[in-house]
């Protein structure tokens, strides 16, 4: 089993609630009117500084339009969720770019899992 590093999750969920606001085109003082609560706390969730609780998550989730495990799914190093992550992001772009980067993708995990040679 996993160590889990309190300060590191923290973080990374902070920065996934900071993606998802961003990605549902509000700012911050609007989060914070919604859940009423300060401008300041809504800070300190996306800095890592303080750990929301798993209701104040699902609030978070519901006003992003997201699911409550995409907070989480960043932190995960299990590669089905960090292929749920990367899907997501495809999702936003359109046909061609989508193409253009599997490819480049395709041809860097190539390159990496290369054997190295001493």
């Amino acid at each position: 089993m996993t160590d889990i590093n309190p300060e590191q999750l923290a973080k990374t969920v902070g920065r996934a609630i900071a993606r998802q606001r961003q990605h549902a085109g509000l700012t911050q003082e609007q989060v914070a009117e919604h859940l009423n609560i300060g401008m300041e706390a809504v800070s300190r969730m996306e800095r890592g500084i303080v750990v929301p609780t798993v209701i104040r998550l699902a609030e978070l989730a519901q006003l992003f339009k997201c699911e409550l495990a995409d907070f989480l799914r960043e932190s995960s190093n299990r590669p089905t969720e960090q292929g749920i992550v990367l899907s997501q992001q495809l999702a936003r772009l359109d046909d061609a770019d989508r193409l253009l980067l599997l490819e480049t993708v395709e041809r860097l995990v190539d390159r990496l899992a290369e054997p190295k040679s001493s």
